[in-house]
């Protein structure tokens, strides 16, 4: 019995002497997390109060899911996950898996994919809206390859009228807008001095624009008169009544007739028109429209958000990765690639946004290191190591035993 004994003890310290060994040659993977070999002891006999017990074997390992390091990239679509969760990957054969791994990459049909090919899983925009409460699917770009326009809706513009400046005199200035083909049409916004505190606005577009227009001369939009008080602050039109501007000949472009609101106030009510003692002059103009664009690039940020980037220069959200939570990780089971897959007790996985239901932060431009401890696994490596000279030393024991017992007989 004493052979046999000491043989699951050889066969057990070997296999831990594997996991050390697995261990360290992943020292460097990317998101990899440590296995522990568990031991479990076995009874053989029982005389009276003696127990003599059967050796020892091995009962399987369990995943450390301590934290690796986090590392920042280069990678514009590197994530690493800080804290609790799991990315979510669906393989080639429809299955899912779960991975730490957040190297990623678009394959050639502008699928967001892993190193090794698997699919992430999230939410993708569309039609530019991205709604995250739906069923996860597969990550893809190719909808987002180009950016259409967006004609002009609002607009406004901030300048300074002259307090001091004589009657009719008048102070122009340019403000460009998109119509719904991404063309763009400078207007022109004229102010003419009809008195004290008082000016007259005209809105106009160039003739050569319009179909109906002439060319060489202006058309104009909109036109009306400005108040303002004693203090220079702008008391009509009142912040009530915005300025409309619109076109309703028909666009040389083809596009769509431009439908806009001029506004003469801020969000908080403050006039965007003055009238002081200064030269007429505009600080700043703004319009909503956006011109036709390409893709130039797109980078995961922190929180899991693919961020697309336009030739306009216009950042839009066109998906977010999802965060798998697992109440009990260790019990997940390594397929490989970096993969992980349910085991027979692993809880049900809820699936979500990053930073809610127990699911960590989405770090962008990092990657989480191996979180394999080299100390530890030296000394793991000593102990069984000694262990498994210490059974071989128990068979060599009992072989001289039994030379031993053998003699008597001769």
């Amino acid at each position: 019995m004493s052979f046999s004994t000491a043989l699951s003890g050889l066969a057990a310290n070997n296999t831990a002497l594997d996991v050390v060994g697995n261990n360290l040659s992943n020292l460097n993977t990317t998101g990899f997390k440590a296995d522990a070999i568990q031991f479990k002891d076995i009874m053989g006999q029982t005389s009276g109060a003696t127990e003599i017990g059967a050796g020892v074997a091995t009962s399987g390992t369990s995943k450390q899911f301590t934290q690796g390091s986090i590392q920042p990239t280069s990678g514009a679509l590197d994530a690493a996950i800080e804290g609790n969760g799991l990315f979510v990957v669906r393989n080639s054969a429809g299955s899912t898996l779960y991975t730490r791994a957040g190297s990623f990459k678009f394959d050639g049909t502008g699928t967001l994919v892993t190193s090794t090919g698997e699919k992430v899983q999230g939410w993708t925009a569309v039609n530019g809206v991205l709604n995250t409460t739906g069923n996860t699917g597969d990550i893809s770009i190719t909808a987002v390859a180009s950016q259409p326009p967006t004609p002009t809706t609002q607009m406004s513009l901030t300048a300074n009228l002259d307090a001091g400046a004589a009657v009719n005199s008048s102070f122009s200035t340019p403000l460009q807008v998109v119509d719904s083909l991404g063309v763009t049409h400078i207007l022109t916004y004229t102010f003419t001095k009809t008195g004290p505190n008082a000016w007259k606005y005209d809105v106009s577009i160039p003739g050569d624009d319009l179909t109906g227009g002439t060319a060489g001369s202006s058309t104009s939009l909109a036109n009306g008169s400005l108040t303002f008080d004693s203090a220079g602050a702008l008391t009509s039109p009142l912040a009530t009544a915005p300025v409309s501007v619109k076109t309703t000949t028909g666009l040389v472009s083809g596009a769509a007739n431009l439908d806009m609101t001029w506004s003469l106030y801020s969000p908080s009510g403050d006039g965007l028109l003055s009238q002081f003692s200064q030269t007429s002059a505009a600080s700043a103009t703004s319009q909503d429209g956006v011109l036709a664009a390409q893709l130039t690039g797109i980078t995961l940020g922190d929180g899991g958000t693919l961020m697309a980037t336009f030739s306009s220069g216009k950042q839009v959200s066109i998906a977010q990765v999802a965060l798998a939570a697992i109440g009990n990780p260790d019990s997940l089971l390594s397929v490989g690639n970096n993969n992980f897959q349910l085991g027979t007790d692993t809880l049900t996985p809820t699936i979500g946004l990053p930073q809610t239901g127990n699911r960590g932060q989405i770090l962008g431009g990092s990657l989480e290191s191996s979180n394999v401890d080299l100390a530890k696994e030296f000394t793991n490596l000593i102990i069984y190591q000694r262990g498994y000279q210490a059974n071989a030393k128990v068979i060599t024991t009992q072989d001289q035993l039994s030379q031993v017992l053998l003699n008597i007989k001769q």
